[in-house]
């Protein structure tokens, strides 16, 4: 059926919110854009003239496709080759979504995104619908088609389960650039001690190979088994080179509203860490070094002016 421009026009209007529930709830840029695509593929197969509240009903075909995926994708990660991170988003990207407030920040924050993965499906719905988005829970008791009484507990216990994860206080984005800065310049000088002053005791450090690059399967924990991680990482070795392709630029900026360290080799982004920074130090290093997660970020990168790197590795 073709869409009118009226249609086209209400689709294409809703298109950056829908994207945003998306990656929020899918937390891969690809997948988002599969389920916009899909979505757009219902509205043109429906009956548009019977739809009363357009953005009611495609909210709720997006989000009954991301339940879909998000059942099928739990099996996926089973066979998954290390560890599942979330695609990194670099500042700037439209798929963000809003950031008008501190709820709709930390929802498409990297910690926040890895910890919904520990949510069901439904509660991640009705966690994002609800802190990022602001819907009533009337309204997202029609699109799970459930009650108000339910959404209500399923945001209860998925508030629960990102708090019990989130015990620290963040600290405002040119101290947390400061210190990410420190931190990597301290770890081109070869000596652990001063990397662990700026981490915290329980620190993290997660890296998502997906099998094609190597990472290690299990997180490094402890703020000396960071530091150790961080300082070797650094250190200079041909093998390093060779398997980078060459000798990568170090840029420090932003992904997903926090500070993270972009590695570039002739142009092409090979690895985004993002780095949860909170007033006790580093907390937490998540690395994305799967090529299938970079490519939105190599696009945006190619796109921008991203300025001088802050150094040269290897």
């Amino acid at each position: 059926m073709a869409l009118t421009g009226n249609q086209m026009d209400l689709f294409e209007a809703s298109m950056p919110r829908l994207k945003a529930i998306a990656y929020r709830l899918l937390g891969s840029a690809s997948d988002a854009e599969d389920a916009v695509q899909d979505t757009f593929l219902r509205w043109q197969a429906a009956d548009i003239d019977r739809i009363e509240i357009p953005e009611a009903w495609l909210t709720k075909v997006l989000t009954n496709l991301c339940l879909n995926e998000l059942t099928s994708a739990r099996a996926r990660r089973e066979t998954y080759v290390g560890q599942w991170l979330p695609e990194p988003l670099l500042a700037g990207d439209s798929m963000l979504g809003p950031a008008d407030t501190v709820e709709q920040r930390e929802s498409v924050s990297f910690a926040v995104l890895a910890l919904m993965e520990r949510l069901s499906p439904n509660e991640r719905v009705v966690y994002v619908l609800r802190e990022a988005f602001a819907y009533p829970h009337g309204r997202i008791a029609e699109i799970l088609d459930t009650t108000e009484s339910a959404s209500q507990q399923l945001f209860h216990r998925a508030k629960g389960h990102i708090a019990a994860g989130r015990t620290r206080t963040e600290i405002d984005e040119a101290a947390a650039r400061r210190i990410v800065e420190e931190f990597l310049t301290a770890a081109t000088n070869g000596r652990t001690e001063p990397l662990v002053q700026l981490l915290t005791a329980d620190a993290v450090a997660i890296g998502d190979g997906g099998g094609k690059v190597p990472a290690r399967a299990k997180a490094f924990e402890g703020a000396i088994a960071v530091a150790r991680f961080i300082r070797g990482l650094f250190t200079p070795s041909k093998a390093k080179r060779a398997l980078a392709g060459g000798s990568p630029a170090i840029h420090v900026t932003t992904a997903n509203g926090g500070p993270a360290v972009v590695v570039v080799v002739e142009d092409r982004v090979i690895g985004v860490m993002c780095m949860e920074v909170s007033t006790d130090g580093i907390a937490a290093f998540y690395s994305q070094v799967n090529p299938d997660k970079l490519e939105r970020a190599n696009r945006h990168w190619a796109a921008t002016d991203h300025g001088e790197p802050l150094f040269h590795a290897f």
